[in-house]
């Protein structure tokens, strides 16, 4: 078993406390639906989370990190992203530490965000070049601190993701090869949280 597998499946353990604690309807639905997001994201089921009951129909993702910003506008472009990320074996992502502060108009908040990624997306901008590595054995695990703003719409459905990173957070590790979470890996530890409903 990889050494990070518990934090991976034990991910939104702290919001969980947070939504069982906040009374307001609106914002208990933001909060789940980020829930829902990020853990079906994760397990390459993209098309399930861009799915008219969570996601806008026309969604606006803005990335900014190492100085450049990536932007995409509309659900083929988010849709093509997702895509992309799956073929370059790139979503096997976590976040750590996170800090939340929802509203009627979306959440925003910092996360200790950690991600596997193939050696050749390791430039100044991850998001910005997505592609598969030649050696599936190189694979590095990318530590860094994002800030995150999600608005979402009067349906409490997602109208898209801004994240920024903080660049003097970055991290970059050599992992044990045995601790590598896979992307079928990931997907099997994550359908038991998928399925799990939060009151």
């Amino acid at each position: 078993m990889s050494r990070y597998e518990h934090d991976f499946t034990h991910m939104f353990a702290s919001l969980e406390k947070q939504i069982a604690a906040t009374d307001n309807p609106r914002h208990r639905a933001i909060l789940k639906n980020y829930r829902m997001h990020g853990l079906l994201e994760v397990a390459g089921r993209y098309d399930e989370l861009l799915a008219p009951d969570k996601t806008v129909e026309q969604p606006h993702y803005r990335l900014h990190e190492g100085g450049q910003t990536v932007i995409l506008d509309g659900m083929e472009q988010v849709r093509g992203f997702y895509q992309s990320l799956v073929a370059a074996d790139a979503l096997v992502m976590w976040v750590n530490r996170q800090e939340i502060a929802v509203h009627d108009h979306g959440f925003s908040g910092e996360v200790e965000f950690c991600q596997f990624l193939p050696g050749a997306m390791l430039g100044e901008s991850v998001f910005g070049s997505v592609q598969a590595g030649e050696d599936p054995g190189d694979v590095y695990l990318l530590t860094r601190t994002l800030a995150f703003v999600w608005p979402y719409d009067e349906r409490g459905r997602l109208i898209g993701e801004h994240v920024y990173e903080d660049g003097a957070s970055r991290r970059i590790e050599k992992p044990d090869p045995a601790d590598v979470i896979t992307a079928a890996r990931a997907a099997e530890l994550l359908a038991p949280e998928i399925a799990r409903e939060i009151a």
